[in-house]
């Protein structure tokens, strides 16, 4: 699977060959983070991103003694505001976890399928598969039949957790299936067998870092979906660099809005970074804006997850809404339309709007608008880059300095040699953030990984003379046009404005306008909308099957 796992282990170079500008050096070509090292537990150690996180709060907490914080962990937005305190938490996670072992037979390197929108039973699930070593597979519940399918031949999960409303989708799988709105999960979540104290602890010392802790599922816009494995240590090593953040610059306890799903690797990880920081993260469940907004506002919110789609309902919103104690938004799943953006910016000018891996495709250097923060990641990768200062935010169309205990290589493509500073090429990064590699699939694993377990991101970047990483377009977006018959073609999928009498020449013309000659459109096709998934990423697999369907014209 992928290439062996980083553990951190390779010996960097002295720092006498590191340029401390840009973290470059020019004897190994490889960039190196200027941010400081963040230690993390020896990689041989057993211990689970569950019981890190754990450990950690007594660290987040104001208090002095090692009790944990005594604000809530969770509150359900939707229940008018049901809350679970640290102390609750933790004692429910634990015979959760003696419960799954002890009546379920759960064990290390079980897998488990949970199908199921955002709510408040998911936490104490996701804290206790993690403590017993169990990987969690989270999946959509709008995902198609097929794509469950898929899903369960990739991970081959022993149990399966659901909710009533989306059970049926699971029948056909013969897989012992638990409900979270059921008397059993009820009883699995208070009602615990064990009666020696001393065995009911998280059961770190059976869980390695290198196992895997979940299996994320790519969305399929460009192919088959792929299933990425994520170890326990990669998410520590997550945790770890924003709670070095944290302890420096400790300030009021955060409030955070989990807009984004639980099954999506953003939601996923900042579910277990609210713990690890000992946050209250008010859990989002299939609310419209207005009651989202409402929920924000009633428990004070100071940060939020969301996909464009929400913080495109946001720009637009206009009805009541105090929200004067939010501080920041973070947007991923897709990319941030810049119109969007600056909407957005207008409409809460108070608020930092944070986007992972942003890009903004012809935006140019004068646009000194303030998205405050574009930051840089992926599922297979992890965080990769973000700014951390205002002062760096400021580094316009910037996604940031390379984070904590990461190093990357600028590999040209055509050469395939690494080159070095202002020099664009394919954005290969390597720490111990990265995936394990995607199950059952050795061709993917083998475009994906370089000897010496380097991860190619498939995007072209540049970092410039003081280490900001820039994008520049997306590797696999590239087309190299020589002609028709070979496949490649600039091509515009347009929707037109309601009366528009736009024509397939004003685009082409248009466009021609604006590129290099090989770079013009030489088809248009006029289609009633843009096929997007949940988070608002383009299905570009989809266009690409309706441009071979399409009757286009050509100029």
């Amino acid at each position: 699977m992928g290439g062996s796992p980083y553990n951190g282990s390779s010996c960097p170079p002295p720092p006498s060959f590191i340029d401390p500008n840009n973290g470059f050096c020019a004897a190994t070509k490889t960039f190196h983070s200027l941010r400081p090292a963040v230690p993390l537990p020896p990689p041989s150690q057993p211990i689970s991103v569950a019981s890190y996180a754990f450990s950690l709060l007594s660290a987040s907490s104001s208090s002095s003694s090692s009790s944990p914080p005594s604000n809530p962990a969770f509150v359900d937005a939707l229940s008018g505001g049901a809350s679970f305190f640290y102390p609750e938490f933790l004692s429910q996670v634990r015979t959760l976890a003696s419960s799954l072992r002890l009546r379920l037979g759960l064990r290390r390197g079980d897998v488990a399928f949970v199908l199921s929108p955002s709510c408040l039973e998911v936490p104490f699930l996701y804290f206790a598969l993690l403590s017993v070593g169990a990987a969690i597979s989270p999946s959509n519940p709008a995902s198609t039949p097929q794509e469950i399918s898929r899903q369960f031949q990739l991970s081959r999960p022993s149990v399966a957790f659901t909710t009533s409303r989306d059970a049926h989708k699971l029948e056909t799988f013969g897989v012992a299936t638990v409900l979270f709105d059921s008397q059993l999960f009820r009883s699995l979540l208070n009602e615990s067998k064990e009666t020696d104290s001393s065995k009911r602890d998280d059961d770190s010392g059976i869980v390695h870092q290198s196992d895997v802790a979940a299996i994320l599922y790519s969305s399929g816009t460009t192919g088959v979906p792929k299933a990425g494995a994520i170890t326990h240590r990669a998410f520590i090593a997550m945790i770890a660099g924003f709670h070095a953040l944290r302890r420096e610059g400790a300030g009021p306890r955060q409030v955070a809005l989990l807009a984004a799903p639980a099954f999506h690797a953003m939601g996923f990880f900042h579910l277990l970074k609210g713990v690890a920081l000992g946050e209250t993260t008010v859990v989002v469940n299939r609310m419209g804006l207005e009651d989202m907004l409402r929920a924000a506002q009633r428990h004070g919110v100071t940060q939020m997850t969301a996909a464009p789609p929400t913080v495109l309902a946001m720009s637009r919103w206009d009805g009541p809404a105090d929200l004067r104690a939010l501080e920041s938004v973070m947007c991923g799943g897709a990319p941030l339309p810049e119109e969007v953006a600056r909407r957005f910016v207008a409409r809460f000018p108070w608020v930092v709007l944070q986007q992972v891996r942003a890009f903004f495709p012809g935006t140019s250097a004068r646009d000194k608008w303030n998205t405050a923060g574009c930051g840089y990641g992926s599922t297979e990768g992890g965080g990769i880059s973000r700014p951390i200062t205002r002062e760096e935010s400021r580094r316009f169309r910037s996604v940031g300095r390379l984070n904590e205990n990461f190093e990357a290589r600028i590999v040209d493509h055509d050469s395939g040699e690494a080159v070095g500073v202002g020099r664009p090429g394919e954005l290969w990064v390597r720490g111990p953030h990265v995936m394990m590699g995607y199950l059952d699939d050795e061709e993917a694993n083998a475009k994906t990984f370089a000897p010496g377990s380097w991860l190619k991101t498939g995007d072209l970047c540049f970092f410039d003379r003081d280490g900001f990483l820039f994008i520049v377009d997306r590797l696999k977006e590239m087309i190299k046009y020589p002609n028709e018959e070979a496949g490649e073609i600039p091509m515009a999928f347009v929707v037109k404005q309601q009366g528009s009498t736009l024509t397939e020449h004003e685009v082409m013309e248009f466009a021609a306008k604006q590129v290099a000659p090989y770079k013009k459109i030489r088809k248009v096709a006029f289609i009633n909308s843009i096929p997007k998934s949940a988070s608002g990423k383009i299905l570009r697999r989809t266009l690409a099957t309706e441009a071979v369907s399409t009757s286009v014209s050509r100029l």
